[in-house]
């Protein structure tokens, strides 16, 4: 019986299935509707229950095969079960209906944004009158998707538009505002430059486009520190967590989403003062656009809740149709035409090829891809991508086992030194934040990894649950010439010769913040279940919850009450995963799949009680459906 092959790319694995189409009619910009792709629409009870301090709360820890899992909610076991995952995420009642069925209309209003109605009316102005606009992007697919979503919209208003991109090269100037390259496109006659995807703490580049008289538009979500250094002295600042009299709703955007929202705000002042209904066309590239965010918020790790969820949703849905031929090629070249497309499709498959052009060479080709490519041109580029990738991974292996061995060597993974700071001059910095990622799972401690070139060192982090490495690196920023970045990720760069004390110094950071008794893999699970629960119909609802991603992660059980029902089987072409039957008390028998777990066949037996950990799927073969579980971890029951 086939089954769907694992991804082993990322430690994170999304795991959402799609689902039939709506029906729902969703509106953007417009009083008419537009039929949309997405997953069933999930009724919920009438009678809707309220969270209690006792139904949900932290559990005692249960120490598994591989990991140490915690659940938390403790009752409502009479609830139906997606219900009680529901609960156990903190949602419920009216809250639960809006979850489920996510729309287009719970997007909020692109003008409660701080700075975001002076940005729109400068670039509308600037591009109705032919004025040079440069779109200042960021290497990764969250900035690739934000300055292809600023490009098409500014076209789409003002086709003859005197608008070009400009991508920094990773490893010559690194992220964010570089003060020479704006300096550099201010004398060739940019009037108005616009940033997405960084900036925030741009202070010197800043000036140098004031100084010259160029209009400088910052959009941006990364953290800011405004207390230390201030914010850049720009003609307009776009950023969801800004200060202002009416906060922004929701401060958790991406960079492509903060584009989103400004190129919404474009094409509805272009459409007339105050005016929210868009011709056909504009509406269609709005929703096009919508889709380009939607790679955004899936490969910049931000939560999947609110307006990320309904974007990430609706987005992903219209990816196959979007009408830019860069993407469709390169859709084509990941073999996902003739599919719907996934989250996890983003994250493993289309994500990881525009990222490896960052990554490997110039993050420009993948800005060509999504912006000016067209037929030999756009599908040459797509397939370019595939090959970086794929150096890349090699590499990233080659790089991880090193690094592996550096940290055991130099004693960061012991108990007193809680995090890995290492650096090496053949480590290239466009794989190292990749690799970190890797080694936090190994290791369960943030990790920081750098190249060690003409005396500076300069690389990424990336961090455990509960610390923060934004926090931890402004610390220790005495040390650095420059940081930026997230509480989970963040680059870096100091000079060569402060690195040791620079590792003293994190490590000190990261002690204080992680204790010992947190070295551990963790993991958590919704609810309780048994596998009686395990049914077809109860995995479709289970899959409206979707898309996965942080804070929405994939949906985890603890099924209890489980007895292995016969000698489990080896799959793959070299055995390395595992096939096995479950049994409840009431004789229900479930499939459940465990990939790269071949090392279990020794130690489970038939008739062996257990507990698993698992993610129910439907497998579907030769048209029949059927409910089984992927299995991620293993306990014995007492």
């Amino acid at each position: 019986m086939p089954v769907a092959r694992p991804q082993v790319e990322t430690p994170a694995q999304s795991d959402a299935k799609p689902g039939a189409d709506s029906g729902e009619q969703p509106t953007l910009g417009s009083g008419e509707s537009l039929a949309a792709q997405a997953r069933p629409v999930v009724a919920m009870p009438q009678t809707h229950v309220e969270i209690k301090p006792a139904d949900v709360a932290p559990r005692q820890s249960i120490r598994a095969w591989n990991k140490r899992w915690t659940g938390r909610l403790t009752g409502r076991s009479q609830l139906p079960l997606v219900e009680r995952v529901l609960l156990a995420r903190g949602v419920s009642g009216p809250d639960a209906e809006t979850f489920l069925n996510p729309k287009l209309s719970h997007l909020h209003e692109a003008s409660l944004m701080p700075g975001l109605d002076r940005a729109a009316e400068r670039l509308l102005d600037a591009a109705k009158q032919g004025e040079a606009i440069v779109i200042y992007g960021d290497y990764d697919v969250d900035g690739v998707s934000a300055t292809a979503i600023l490009f098409h919209t500014l076209r789409t208003i003002a086709p003859d538009a005197n608008v070009r991109t400009y991508v920094p090269h990773r490893l010559d100037e690194g992220y964010g505002l570089n003060p020479q390259s704006i300096a550099e496109l201010c004398a060739s006659g940019a009037r108005v430059i616009v940033s997405v995807d960084c900036g925030i703490t741009a202070v010197g580049p800043a000036k140098v486009a004031k100084d010259a008289g160029v209009d400088l538009i910052i959009t941006d979500h990364h953290n800011f520190a405004a207390a230390e250094v201030g914010f850049p002295d720009a003609y307009a600042l776009v950023h969801p967590r800004l200060a202002s009299a009416a906060p922004y709703p929701f401060g958790e955007l991406c960079g492509a989403g903060v584009a989103f929202k400004l190129a919404w705000r474009l094409m509805t002042l272009a459409g007339g003062a105050g005016s929210q209904r868009l011709s056909e066309v504009w509406r269609l590239r709005l929703l096009d656009m919508l889709a380009l965010a939607s790679m955004g918020v899936i490969a910049d790790i931000v939560p999947l809740v609110g307006e990320n969820r309904v974007m990430a949703r609706f987005g992903l849905s219209r990816l196959r149709s979007v009408d830019i031929e860069g993407l469709k090629a390169l859709v084509e070249a990941s073999n996902l035409d003739g599919e719907k497309i996934r989250e996890e499709d983003v994250g493993f498959k289309l994500g990881p090829r525009l990222n490896a052009c960052g990554r490997m060479g110039h993050a420009k080709e993948a800005v060509e891809l999504l912006t000016t490519a067209t037929g030999a041109r756009a599908i040459e580029l797509a397939q370019q991508l595939s090959r970086q990738n794929e150096a890349r991974r090699s590499l990233e292996k080659e790089i991880f086992e090193h690094a592996c061995d550096l940290a055991q060597r130099e004693g960061m993974t012991s108990d007193d030194r809680r995090a890995i700071v290492l650096a090496h001059h053949d480590w290239h910095p466009g794989v190292v934040g990749i690799v970190c990622s890797r080694l936090v799972e190994k290791f369960c401690r943030p990790a920081i990894l750098m190249r060690d070139h003409e005396s500076t060192c300069h690389g990424s982090g990336r961090s455990v649950e509960g610390v923060s490495l934004h926090a931890a690196l402004t610390d220790c920023r005495s040390h650095l010439t420059q940081f930026g970045g997230h509480d989970m990720a963040a680059g870096l760069k100091l000079d060569s010769a402060r690195l040791a004390e620079f590792q003293a110094a994190f490590i000190d950071a990261i002690n204080a913040r992680l204790p010992v008794s947190e070295l551990v893999a963790k993991a958590h699970y919704d609810t309780g279940a048994s596998l009686d629960e395990v049914t077809v119909e109860n995995v479709q609802r289970l899959e409206a919850l979707a898309p996965f991603g942080r804070d929405n992660p994939s949906v985890r059980l603890r099924l209890v009450g489980a007895t292995v029902a016969q000698r489990p089987t080896l799959m793959g072409k070299q055995n390395q995963h595992l096939s096995f039957v479950a049994s409840s008390p009431k004789g229900r028998m479930v499939r459940c799949v465990s990939w790269n777990a071949g090392a279990w066949v020794e130690r489970l037996r038939p008739g062996m009680r257990v507990e698993l950990f698992a993610t129910p799927r439907i497998n579907e073969w030769n048209g029949r459906r059927s409910a089984e579980l992927e299995v991620v971890d293993i306990a014995e029951a007492p």
